[in-house]
């Protein structure tokens, strides 16, 4: 068991992380207490991705006094140089004089994996790791889930009554939910890089898929459709509001003068193949993160969600569940598709728990693949 004071500093690393969530991809979230005699001395965090690490700022806050402390931190030290601006934290670490690192976790990126580590004792620091270890994991899971498959974590979001409609039978949906299930949403857009939608919401509802409705500084995500025929009007809210920030995904067989309206409006518009009018989503996200797209919220209809679900690219759900009563069997659902025959192949949840949210319920759990 760790002791008491491992902990204690542990968390404080962990919270400093946490208040740079969303602003530092595809960088990991860090944070970075430096103690000497039982108290804190100098902390840091990584703010942005061209700002110093939180070891390099930390260390530059303490001055001399950092020579013969120890450090806390999250995440295991880089070893390499990420920038001319970064140097790896290893040899700033050891330059500084620290004679002990405690960290909560391993670094996954590849160029890392235990190496700064290494590098530490060999220049004769103590090291001792897997303090709150799986609070690290939770923390910096998005990043844990690119840096390991290229890939971005997906979110399936989702707001319905408590009979599971999404809208009414004649497609009214604003609002199920109330304001402060509202507000949680557009924090969860605050924080990931991108939202994704089918053609169909947008033609539907016409959303601007921005962040609105909270205080504090705030972060547009990038805006991508789903639009195998590239059937989006270029009067619409997505392409009118930073249409530089949106991505069309347009299937192999779409109308050339359709895309070039869309290109005339600044926006990117995606290439992808297409296999009975659906895209191939495991190579969408490939293609999304080689664009250094680290997390998706996905904001779809019961089609889209349906099928995203069924291609195995949702990482986590998150339901917002109404006490609303809607009723009628041409109410839309927020999964829909074929569906399961059969209760046994069911998609599972794991890690799941309710919060009450205003008048919501905030349902979520991680998929079990």
């Amino acid at each position: 068991m760790p002791a008491e004071e491992d902990i204690k500093f542990m968390r404080e690393a962990l919270r400093l992380a946490e208040s740079m969530r969303g602003r530092t991809s595809p960088d990991p979230m860090v944070g970075a207490v430096i103690i000497k005699d039982g108290k804190i001395i100098s902390t840091g965090y990584h703010a942005e991705v061209t700002t110093p690490h939180a070891e390099a700022w930390a260390i530059e806050k303490a001055g001399s006094f950092a020579k013969g402390a120890t450090m806390y931190v999250n995440l295991e030290p880089c070893c390499f140089f990420e920038t001319k601006a970064n140097p790896p934290c290893t040899q700033t670490i050891i330059q500084a004089g620290i004679t002990k690192v405690v960290a909560a976790m391993e670094d996954p990126n590849p160029s890392v994996a235990g190496r700064g580590f290494s590098e530490l004792r060999e220049a004769g620091i103590e090291v001792i790791s897997g303090v709150l270890e799986e609070e690290a994991k939770k923390l910096n899971e998005v990043f844990i889930k690119y840096i390991t498959t290229q890939r971005p974590f997906v979110i399936l979001k989702a707001a319905m009554s408590l009979d599971g409609k999404i809208a009414t039978k004649t497609g009214e949906s604003f609002w199920i939910t109330g304001i402060e299930a509202r507000k949680r949403a557009h924090h969860l857009r605050n924080i990931v890089d991108a939202v994704m939608v089918g053609i169909g919401t947008v033609l539907a509802d016409n959303p601007e898929l921005t962040v609105r409705e909270i205080e504090g500084k705030i972060k547009n995500p990038i805006k991508i459709v789903l639009d195998p025929r590239v059937r989006i009007k270029t009067n619409c809210k997505i392409l009118k509001i930073e249409p530089e920030n949106a991505i069309i995904v347009a299937g192999n067989q779409a109308p050339k003068s359709n895309i070039k309206r869309i290109k005339d409006k600044k926006a990117e518009v995606i290439a992808m193949k297409t296999k009975n009018g659906h895209f191939m989503l495991d190579s969408l996200m490939k293609e999304l993160g080689k664009r250094k797209i680290t997390s998706i919220l996905l904001e779809g209809g019961g089609n889209t969600n349906a099928f995203a679900i069924a291609s195995g690219i949702v990482d986590k759900v998150i339901f917002f569940v109404s006490p609303k009563i809607i009723g009628g069997e041409a109410a839309k659902t927020p999964v829909e598709g074929y569906g399961e025959e059969y209760l046994s192949k069911a998609v599972k949840l794991r890690d799941f728990k309710a919060e009450k949210v205003g008048e919501d319920l905030m349902l979520e759990g991680y998929i079990i693949k």
